[in-house]
């Protein structure tokens, strides 16, 4: 969330390309990103070059000494945004549209990967070269600002700003995460260095960009100095699916930035037969479309059997359960409606979910949480695939603040619960494998080969003294026995489940109010007499 003089620079390069001919928003965020990326791209590669000599590796800069750009050889320092934003604005123009461009587009050298495809199609569209000097010194102005922040996300912010000047949402019923619940979940299911992980409905890769940034902050070393690892992380670790091409691009230059070499970001109907993942990935975070145009002669048949139905939300649950190995885990956005539908397929998926898998936990999210953007009241499902049950008991939060006012402003406030859903899901994780039966463990450590164990990756100091089997049904957090959710229809709203504690209140006699109103007329009339004998 940002405020103030950096909300309202971005703003000025807005009105920059507005001045400037380009009154698409999507086209302004667009070449507003490439820039950002070409100047990460510089950044990157010197953040790259001193952590390689402090760990003592050989580094290979993306800027050598020449690059070839079609039949050209040209110095790779002249490519550098340090370099070229001192040049007058003729001389600029001419380098960022004839060498950088054309260098970031071919930038990933596998033509058949995500980020060659999307990016074959991109235009440099900045009209002038006046346009393009004020922007390039306006984003200096911008990045200034955001080192003096200190804020780890702040980069994440501007860029969420800049999305935000989008509509409301997509034609498919997207609309952006909140960085902060994307942490949120991230931090809760604490990605590992040998996971696949998913998104089928990835848009920009926000959740793809937080869980690498996890990795970095608590797995660098692992993941560098191992050689097959440092491959899978920048190789097949991350996949991403959407049917926006722009947002596939915006989303693979994004990923590339944040120092994923070659993530898998490609173009595909996730709920269509175009996507044959089964048994894929160990962990899928995703906050899917919830109110799509949904054409079902296309959805797998595969899903339709788990739920059939033509509502994205529940088809994208059985979707993700397909896609899970098991032992794999998701952490995954829904509406309200999901956790308490009663239509058939509402309750299919629920019914798969707590029967036939592991569901660990409900976390009702305040309404206010995607606004200005939307309104719609959610929740995060937590699960685990295991093909053969396992849910015990679920655990149910009611989230109510999270560090932000929930109307339209969203300005920060102290109430915040996030860091006591993180802390209490860990303890409570620490201990699940108690609820767990040898035999659903040893069946899921068979069938998948890749299952976790609850307490893997939580350290002594991560985890909490809390007991959430001691909390009572008025607490904000508690667990319910999967037999009490059976007998109610498999109804996951924390509602259904959660007590009121009501306070009695006493009110004072009809007869001590009425001679409070008598005493009050008499006060009354006394002081319009006083009036009246003073005109």
């Amino acid at each position: 969330m940002i405020t103030g003089e950096l909300k309202h620079k971005i703003d000025a390069i807005w009105e920059i390309f507005w001045t400037g001919g380009i009154t698409n928003p999507l086209d302004v965020i667009e070449q507003i990103t490439y820039l950002m990326f070409i100047r990460d791209l510089d950044d990157t590669d010197n953040r790259k070059a001193r952590e390689s000599v402090m760990l003592g590796l050989d580094h290979k800069s993306i800027f050598a000494e020449t690059v070839t750009i079609g039949d050209r050889q040209v110095a790779g320092g002249q490519l550098k945004w340090s370099t070229f934003h001192d040049f007058p604005a003729g001389q600029m123009y001419t380098v960022v549209q004839e060498w950088v461009f054309p260098f970031i587009k071919g930038l990933d050298g596998n033509k058949d990967s995500g980020y060659s495809k999307y990016m074959a199609d991109a235009i440099f569209k900045v009209p002038t070269p006046l346009v393009l000097e004020r922007v390039v010194t306006a984003l200096d102005e911008i990045y200034d600002l955001m080192d003096k922040e200190q804020r780890k996300d702040v980069r994440g912010d501007v860029y969420e700003y800049l999305l935000s000047k989008l509509s409301q949402s997509g034609v498919n019923g997207q609309f952006r995460t909140p960085r902060h619940i994307i942490r949120m979940m991230v931090e809760m299911m604490e990605p590992r260095p040998d996971d696949v992980i998913c998104d089928p409905a990835c848009g920009t890769a926000g959740f793809l960009v937080a869980a690498g940034e996890y990795l970095m902050d608590h797995h660098q070393k692992e993941i560098l100095f191992d050689r097959q690892k440092k491959d899978h992380y920048m190789n097949h670790m991350f996949r991403g699916y959407d049917m926006d091409r722009t947002m596939l691009r915006i989303g693979a230059m994004n990923m590339m930035t944040h120092g994923v070499d070659s993530p898998a970001i490609e173009y595909r109907d996730s709920l269509s037969d175009q996507n044959p993942d089964k048994d894929a990935c160990s962990l899928i975070l995703a906050n899917p479309p919830f109110k799509g145009s949904l054409n079902a002669d296309i959805v797998s048949p595969d899903l339709l059997k788990v739920c059939k139905t033509k509502k994205t939300e529940l088809l994208f649950l059985a979707l993700f359960l397909r896609m899970l190995r098991v032992g794999g885990r998701g952490a995954v956005i829904v509406p309200d409606g999901v956790l308490f539908g009663s239509s058939k397929a509402h309750k299919d998926i629920r019914k798969a979910l707590v029967e036939d898998h592991r569901l660990e936990a409900v976390i009702s999210m305040p309404s206010g949480v995607f606004k200005p953007y939307a309104g719609v009241s959610t929740g995060i499902l937590i699960f685990t695939k295991t093909g053969h049950g396992g849910t015990d008991q679920v655990w149910f939060y009611d989230m109510q603040a999270d560090g932000y006012s929930l109307d339209d402003k969203r300005t920060p406030i102290q109430a915040n619960d996030i860091p006591d859903v993180i802390a209490r899901f860990r303890s409570l994780k620490a201990s699940l494998s108690e609820g767990v039966s040898e035999e659903h463990q040893k069946a899921s450590l068979s069938e998948g080969g890749g299952a976790r164990s609850a307490t893997e990756g939580v350290t002594s100091t991560e985890v909490g003294n809390y007991d959430e089997s001691l909390r009572p049904r008025t607490a904000q957090s508690f667990l319910v026995p999967r037999e009490e959710i059976v007998a109610n229809g498999y109804d996951l709203s924390i509602n259904k489940y959660k007590e009121v504690e009501y306070v009695p209140v006493e009110y004072p006699s009809s007869q001590e109010i009425m001679a409070e109103l008598h005493e009050l007329e008499m006060e009354i009339t006394k002081g319009l007499a006083e009036l009246e004998g003073m005109l």
